[in-house]
C-alpha cells in the first residue's frame, strides 16, 4: 500500500488541509475577525446539535459502554492533579494544568474520527464528549475558586463564592451546544421513534456542514494566535496533552481491559490538541490568557505530527483489530 493511501493519512490529511486554509483566510483577510464570532455561532448554536442529536438518535441505552468514559476520565484526572502538585496550587497552576488535559474533542475530533473510524468510532467518541466539559471543566473550576479563595485570602480580601461558582460550572456544561443535544437525541432513540425524512434530512444537511466549517474555522483562530514569547512553556504543555495523556489513557484502557476501536478512539481522543475552553476559563480568571493562548496554537500545530504518530501505531496494535 502507498503510504499516502494509509488509512491514517487518508483521514488527518483533509483534517489538516482545511485547518491550513483557515490559516490562509485569516492571513489574507477573507475572513476578518469581526466575522469569527458569527461563525462561531452558527457551528456551536446550529450545526453541532444538528450533527450531535441526528448521530445519537438512533443509538439504544443497552448498545452503549461507559467504561471507556470511568477510563478516561480516571487517567485526565491523575494527569490534572498531578499537573497541579506540581506546579503548585494556584490559579495559574490550574489553568494550565486544564490545558494539558482538555481536548478539542468538538471541532476537530467529531470529523476526524468521523473519517478515519466511522459512525461506531463516533458513538464511542460522543459518548466521552458528553461528559468531557462537565467533569474536566467543573474539576477545575473548583480547584481555581479555592486556589483564588486562598490567593484572596492571602491579600486579606473576601473570598470568592464556591458554591455559586460551581454551580455555575455545572449548569453552564449541562446547558451547552454539546451535551444537551446528545442527550435530546439518547432519549429521542428509546422512544423507539424514527425521524421522520423532512426532518432528518436536513439535520443531515446541517450535519455535512459542520466539519468543514469548524476546521476552517480553527484555521482562522490559529492564524491570529501569537506564540512569540512562549514557545517553551508552551512546549510542556503541549507535550502534556498531545503525547502524556494519550499513553496514560492508554494504560488505562488496558488496566479496565478495554481493546479494539473503543480503546484506539479514547486514545486518539486523548491526542487531540487543547480544546478553546481552556482559554474562556483563563480569561474569566485573568489569569495565564496569553500562555493559554499560545499552547492552544502550538499544540494544534504540533498534532499533525503527534496524531500521526499516535493514529499510526495504534494501527499497527493487534488488538486494534
Amino acid at each position: 500500500m502507498n503510504l499516502t493511501d494509509h488509512p491514517v493519512f487518508a483521514s488527518l490529511t483533509p483534517v489538516f488541509l482545511l485547518i491550513a486554509l483557515g490559516v490562509l483566510a485569516a492571513r489574507r483577510q477573507w475572513i476578518r475577525e469581526a466575522a469569527v464570532k458569527d461563525l462561531s455561532n452558527l457551528v456551536f448554536l446550529l450545526l453541532i446539535p444538528a450533527l450531535l442529536f441526528r448521530t445519537m438518535s438512533a443509538v439504544h441505552f443497552e448498545t452503549l459502554d461507559w467504561r471507556p468514559v470511568l477510563s478516561y476520565f480516571l487517567a485526565a484526572g491523575l494527569l490534572l492533579a498531578a499537573s497541579i502538585a506540581w506546579r503548585g496550587f494556584n490559579t495559574r497552576s490550574a489553568v494550565l494544568a486544564l490545558a494539558g488535559v482538555f481536548s478539542n474533542m468538538v471541532m476537530i475530533g467529531i470529523i476526524l474520527v468521523g473519517l478515519a473510524y466511522g459512525q461506531q468510532g463516533l458513538v464511542t467518541l460522543l459518548t466521552l464528549a458528553s461528559v468531557h466539559a462537565l467533569i474536566l471543566l467543573t474539576s477545575a473550576t473548583v480547584v481555581l475558586e479555592l486556589a483564588a479563595a486562598r490567593e484572596t485570602s492571602a491579600r486579606g480580601g473576601a473570598s470568592p463564592r464556591l458554591l455559586a461558582s460551581t454551580w455555575l460550572a455545572l449548569k453552564n456544561s449541562l446547558i451547552h451546544p454539546v451535551p444537551l443535544p446528545i442527550v435530546c437525541g439518547l432519549l429521542f432513540a428509546q422512544t423507539g421513534l424514527v425521524l421522520p425524512t423532512v426532518i432528518d434530512k436536513p439535520l443531515q444537511l446541517l450535519g455535512s456542514a459542520f466539519g468543514p466549517i469548524a476546521l476552517v474555522l480553527v484555521g482562522v483562530t490559529l492564524g491570529r494566535t501569537p506564540l512569540r514569547g512562549h514557545i517553551t512553556p508552551a512546549l510542556w504543555i503541549t507535550a502534556s496533552k498531545n503525547l502524556l495523556l494519550p499513553l496514560m489513557v492508554g494504560l488505562s484502557a488496558w488496566a479496565f481491559g478495554i481493546t479494539g476501536l473503543q480503546m484506539t478512539v479514547m486514545v486518539v481522543a486523548a491526542a487531540l490538541p487543547i480544546g478553546a475552553n481552556v482559554f474562556l476559563l483563563a480569561h474569566r480568571y485573568e489569569v495565564a490568557e496569553e500562555l493559554t493562548t499560545a499552547s492552544m496554537g502550538l499544540s494544534t500545530m504540533l498534532a499533525l505530527l503527534s496524531l500521526t504518530l499516535v493514529m499510526l501505531l495504534l494501527s499497527w496494535l493487534p488488538l486494534t483489530g
